[in-house]
């Protein structure tokens, strides 16, 4: 799924002293300021702070002291205000505060007049606290995301005439303050999850405008002013309730993502075919029943989502998209593998999942560069082996929660030898194949929900393997040698009928498994000398090798004599024996 940024990146600071160290910032208690002296405090030249993620309930007054700070991260702790003492750190231009415990903004915040990009997202501020805000002219970058907005101050707009990024999503805004229109800077304008019903026209004025982030809403349409913006490159309208788009959206000539993924729009307005700088179109989730004329020249594209789209098949000019890299298919009603698919020679990521697929045919080995394949819920009969083509290939969805399943694994798995994950989860396998101890990329294996009886001894020697995912299954002992893995780090045996080793042992985890495994290696040792001790003893004493004994045994005769002894004559003892 596309995915609209959440900002633009952070200012670049360099710090040429040292910085504040976490183990300094959890000092926040000391009541002594760090002494210029000492080697292992912070300077008062120190230019960048990060004191993120440490628990601090307050800023550290030995913060506030720097009066050289320029970059300071105090985001992720439980801050529940800011001291008076922040108009001390006058040279300051980026404070991130977001995700704290903050309510309220201090007066003396206004009076930083450097300050250039500004974060207190994640905070239920009280909305008249933001006025402060309008003071701070230089602005660039303000985040306010899931704050509890019901509306934008006005005076933000107005005031901060420098803005590139303002970012306002995961709020309750309807509308934005008409003075929006004063932000002819603004660059990228975030407004996603909130209750927007109408498109806020008053951004079709700022020119300057590159990305808009509007997922999320309540959208019926988009304005034909929107071909103002002639900037545009990135335009995030996804779930919302658009039956379509305006034919302006064709003088968006910049335009490089589109994404309108859980809308109602069946088709689009042909003039797009003009857009041709397009790299991403997200499409799912809509009723298209066939893929847009339109779009199959859309030569330049990359990633292309047709997710869930109601398709039956692909227009025979979907091959001249070329340069498509990532196609998701998924959830449609395709019944044959779209032979088009392969003449995309760059494709590395093709989604094929629920559909209806049966087979798949010899010229997807022409995909050489493919390195993911979903084919989940499908209706193959058997493991299409046309994938054994794929050298390349990394990551293998064929798990079959719905459609046929599958009742065995070929051994030629082992040709994909760059195979990193494998997922054949919710099929019928009995066993696996012993090539699997052949992959040595291997790192995932998922053979959940089959009827697996027993492992392959082989599998031990998947030395890469992290993940072995084995619950409901049929399985009653694991190969003896399995704790050989050192970096399986998840191993699932719930739902099965272990008895090696006994399933309140699989319960406790690997530490627990991997201890039975090497107490039943020692037993087995052990028992192997104490057999090899006691034959020799039996050889020693005369009564033969060990494999003479083991035929006396199932003759039912006794044990033969030494070769040095002498039988007795018949009605006579031995020499040396008492009557």
């Amino acid at each position: 799924m596309l995915q609209g940024a959440m900002g633009g990146g952070r200012f670049e600071i360099i710090d040429t002293f040292k910085s504040l160290t976490k183990e300094l910032l959890r000092q926040e208690h000391l009541t002594q300021a760090p002494q210029r002296n000492d080697p292992h405090r912070v300077t008062d030249r120190t230019f960048f702070i990060d004191g993120s993620n440490q628990n601090l309930k307050t800023i550290p007054p030995e913060i506030l002291a720097l009066k050289e700070l320029e970059e300071v991260h105090l985001e992720n702790n439980q801050i529940s205000e800011i001291p008076q003492g922040i108009q001390h750190l006058e040279k300051i231009k980026v404070l991130y505060l977001h995700n704290n415990s903050l309510q309220n903004l201090c007066q003396e915040l206004g009076s930083l007049s450097n300050l250039e990009s500004l974060d207190l997202s994640g905070n239920l501020l009280v909305l008249s606290s933001l006025q402060v805000i309008c003071r701070l002219r230089t602005l660039r970058e303000l985040r306010l995301y899931n704050t509890g907005l019901t509306e934008v101050p006005s005076g933000i707009c107005k005031s901060l005439h420098h803005l590139e990024l303002l970012g306002l999503s995961e709020n309750y805004l309807e509308s934005l303050p008409k003075e929006i229109v004063n932000q002819t800077k603004l660059r990228e304008i975030y407004l996603k999850q909130n209750h927007f019903e109408n498109f806020p026209c008053d951004l079709c004025v700022l020119c300057n405008l590159e990305v808009i982030d509007l997922d999320d809403n309540k959208l019926k349409t988009i304005p034909e002013d929107i071909g103002h913006l002639v900037r545009l490159q990135k335009f995030y309208v996804a779930s919302n309730h658009l039956m379509g788009l305006p034919e302006s959206l064709s003088h968006c000539r910049k335009l490089s993502v589109l994404d309108l993924t859980h809308n109602s729009i069946h088709s689009l307005p042909y003039s797009l075919e003009q857009l041709t700088e397009l790299t991403e179109v997200g499409l799912s989730g809509n009723r298209l029943e066939k893929v847009p004329r339109l779009l199959c020249n859309w030569v330049s594209l990359h990633l292309l989502y047709l997710r869930n789209t109601s398709l039956h098949g692909l227009r025979r000019s979907f091959k001249h998209l070329v340069n498509l890299r990532f196609l998701d298919l998924s959830q449609n009603h395709i019944d044959h593998f779209p032979v088009q698919i392969c003449t995309l020679k760059d494709l590395e990521i093709l989604a094929l999942d629920d559909n209806k697929v049966k087979q798949l045919p010899p010229a997807i080995s022409s995909l050489s560069k493919l390195k993911i394949l979903g084919l989940t819920g499908n209706d193959f009969v058997s493991f299409p082996e046309e994938i054994f083509s794929l050298v390349s290939l990394e990551k293998l969805y064929i798990g079959q929660d719905q459609g046929s399943k599958l009742s065995s694994l070929p051994e030629n798995i082992k040709k994909l030898t760059n195979l990193k994950e494998l997922y054949i989860e919710n099929n019928q396998l009995e066993q696996l194949p012993a090539s699997l101890g052949l992959m040595p990329n291997l790192e995932v294996l998922d053979c959940r929900h089959n009827l697996l009886r027993q492992l392959p001894d082989a599998i031990c020697q998947t030395r890469d393997l992290r993940e072995l995912l084995l619950e409901d299954n049929l399985l009653s002992r694991l190969p003896e040698n399995l704790d050989h893995l050192v970096n399986l780090k998840v191993l699932t045996l719930t739902d099965n009928l272990m008895e090696d080793p006994p399933m309140e042992v699989c319960e406790q985890g690997n530490e627990a498994i991997w201890r039975h495994l090497k107490e039943n290696r020692i037993r087995k040792v052990m028992a192997t000398k104490i057999q090899a001790w006691w034959r020799g003893i039996m050889v020693r004493k005369g009564y033969g090798s060990y494999e003479e004994l083991l035929k006396a045994r199932k003759k039912g005769k006794s044990p033969p004599k030494d070769k040095k002894g002498k039988a007795a004559p018949k009605g006579k003892p031995a020499k040396g024996n008492k009557k």
